[in-house]
This record gives C-alpha cells, sequence and structure tokens, in this order.
C-alpha cells in the first residue's frame, strides 16, 4: 500500500459566536476556515484529518503542509508511522506543528480503516467511556460562572473548569462565587492561561486550595520553568503545565527532570498529532503523572482525542471547550455528553466519525494539491 494522494480542501466557516479565553485566543469576526486533510492510497483506503479552528485558519497553515509535507508523504508506506514521523518533525522549522498534527492523525485514521478497527483499539484499549467537564470562556461576572457551573452540574457533567477574567483578585472572587454555588463536592478547576506573574500565581494559588479545586493550570508564562519550580514547592494544589508551546515530545523532558509540574498537558493539534500524544502519556506514567489531553480546537481532532483518552491510563477527564459554536463544525455527528456525564470511546474504523462531506463540499474555498 503507497501513498498517492495528498490534498488539503478549504471549506469556509461562518456564524461563529465571539469568544474569549485569553489575548491570543479570542475571536470577534465570526468567520473562519477549517481544512479537510486527505491522504489517499493505491489501495483505495483514505485518511482524513482537520486542519485549523474558529481562531486559527487554516488557511495560515495549508500551503506550508503541501509544500513541505506532501512531498515527505508520496509513495510512502501511510502504515510506516514511525518512520515518516520522523521525517515530517525537522520540517517544523518551516511549518506549523499543527500541520504535523493533522498528517499524523490521518495516517493513524488510515491505519485504523485498514485494520478494521478504531484508533483506541489499534493503541490498546484502557476503557470505554470518559467523564467529560465543561471549560468555560471568559465572562462577564461572578454571578454568569456560577450560573453555568450549576448548569453543567445539574445536566450531570463531571467538572466544571473556569477560564477567568485574568485580574487575581476578580479571579478569587469567581471562585469563591463558583464554590458556593456549586457545593463544596463538585470537582472544579481553574485554568489561568498563563495571566499572572509569581506573586499573583502564590495569591490566587492559595486561594483555591483552600476552595478545594482539583488543578491549577497555567497560571504563569508558558515557558517560566524557573518560577514554575518554585510554584509548586510553595502549593499543594497540583500544578498543570506544558500545554504550549506547540512542541514535540522532547519539549517535556525539562519540565519533569526539573519536577516544574505534576500533571502534563497537550492535544494532537499543538503538539504534533497521536503519536506524540501517546508517547507522552507513557512517559508520564513511567514518572507517575497524569496527563490530561487538551482541547483539540476542531471536532475531528477532538475525536482523535478521545481515542487518545481511551487508550491510556493515566488521564482522568475529557475537555469540552465553551461555547459549542466554536468549537464544532464539520461532521454529521458531534461528541456528546450523555446524562450520565460521559462521552464513549468511537466504534467505527479509524477515527469513526462521520464528516459532512456535503457541508464540506458547500463551503469549499479551494482545494490544496
Amino acid at each position: 500500500m503507497k501513498i498517492d494522494h495528498v490534498s488539503l480542501t478549504l471549506f469556509g466557516w461562518d456564524g461563529i459566536p465571539p469568544t474569549r479565553y485569553h489575548a491570543a485566543a479570542k475571536l470577534e469576526t465570526g468567520a473562519s476556515a477549517l481544512g479537510l486533510l486527505t491522504i489517499g492510497t493505491d489501495s483505495g483506503l483514505t485518511g482524513h484529518a482537520f486542519l485549523g479552528s474558529a481562531t486559527h485558519t487554516a488557511a495560515n497553515d495549508g500551503p506550508g503542509l503541501i509544500r513541505f509535507l506532501k512531498p515527505l508523504l508520496m509513495g510512502r508506506d501511510p502504515l510506516d508511522r514511525e518512520a515518516i514521523n520522523a521525517k515530517l518533525w525537522p520540517m517544523s522549522r518551516l511549518i506549523s506543528v499543527r500541520s504535523i498534527g493533522a498528517v499524523d492523525v490521518a495516517l493513524w485514521d488510515l491505519a485504523g480503516k485498514a485494520a478494521g478497527m478504531p484508533i483506541h483499539r489499534l493503541l490498546g484499549t484502557t476503557r470505554h467511556s470518559i467523564p467529560a467537564y465543561a471549560s468555560s470562556q471568559v465572562l462577564d461576572s461572578a454571578e454568569a460562572y456560577a450560573a453555568e457551573a450549576v448548569a453543567f452540574r445539574d445536566h450531570g457533567w463531571a467538572a466544571y473548569k473556569i477560564h477567568p477574567p485574568q485580574h487575581p483578585a476578580t479571579d478569587i472572587k469567581v471562585c469563591e462565587a463558583v464554590r458556593r454555588a456549586v457545593g463544596d463536592d463538585y470537582t472544579l478547576m481553574l485554568d489561568s492561561t498563563w495571566s499572572y506573574d509569581f506573586p499573583a500565581a502564590i495569591r490566587v494559588g492559595r486561594a483555591i486550595e483552600r476552595l478545594g479545586f482539583l488543578w491549577y493550570e497555567d497560571p504563569l508564562h508558558d515557558q517560566d520553568i524557573t518560577n514554575y519550580v518554585k510554584l509548586r514547592q510553595k502549593l499543594d494544589i497540583p500544578i498543570m503545565a506544558t500545554e504550549y508551546p506547540a512542541a514535540g515530545l522532547e519539549s517535556y523532558a525539562p519540565w519533569i527532570m526539573l519536577q516544574a509540574t505534576d500533571y502534563l498537558r497537550g492535544d494532537v493539534a499543538v503538539k504534533g498529532g497521536i503519536t506524540t500524544l501517546v508517547k507522552t502519556a507513557h512517559l508520564a506514567e513511567a514518572f507517575r503523572m497524569t496527563y490530561e489531553i487538551h482541547h483539540g480546537g476542531n471536532s475531528l481532532n477532538n475525536v482523535a482525542n478521545l481515542h487518545v483518552a481511551c487508550a491510556i491510563r493515566n488521564t482522568s477527564y475529557f475537555e469540552v471547550l465553551l461555547p459549542d459554536g466554536a468549537h464544532k463544525y464539520g461532521l454529521a455527528q458531534e461528541i456528546e455528553v450523555g446524562r450520565d456525564g460521559l462521552v464513549h470511546a468511537p466504534t467505527g474504523p479509524g477515527l469513526g466519525a462521520e464528516i459532512d462531506f456535503d457541508l464540506i463540499k458547500r463551503k469549499t474555498i479551494a482545494v490544496l494539491e
């Protein structure tokens, strides 16, 4: 089996609601473009992946994928993923890691179809369902956060994570209001999106320790390893870092060796695909560390994330970033959270997701080949 076709179809995504998580992740225009990556073979099997998100149009990364990665794929056996992966990563000096991630996801999709089984079965299934948590955007008031958290609690979701306004005193008030609203036993997390200096991170961390939050995510600059080491020494609440920058397996090593974080973090888009996530999760497992999977930025990436979550032992939850309208697009059937608060492992071969090819055809902007 040889790869004989690689193309990227850019398709429009309109009507996206305004969203904000931090200064580098916000959307006000309501439009973006995703890319449908297609990797075809001489056997007739095809693998797919999505490239892009509501805040990061595929028009940014698509041309580089075709120019630099397609030549490395043509004529290769798609099941030689490790060999292909080794060829792709040096190109990260020239292209986005998101492009490498899309290629890797499509190759895993193709492999699952070749084997006639879901990707999590190829990896080795550890669970068939996983609890979901709601992950807020930045809201206008403490009362709005509290009301949203109560609504998800009452719908059976396992937990609620706060993306706060990123002003320490206000953020503490938000966390206090949400804890009062949901009660002492409901699971809460805080993701401060790299917004504090060290003194503020200490102050907020101590407050959410007192409030019984499960983890404290990204309080400091994403590469401030020195202060993360100090912060972890002063706080009892588990610290979670390493979601960014967009990087591969080797980027995790200093965080582990310097004991700068309790949990590791990543997703198929910003860490280069399923291959990197699985390797990192196993690396974390060797150090008895949790590996929590971040939202993937688009619907098909989240399906890929779900396969990994169902195949690794050391993860706890499946993240659902809010609002839905800013993150779900291009599938005929999206991942759903049941009344039991669970999402279930896909059962179809490969990714096992039904792509809405009719929508993509109607919204096609360009086909890059």
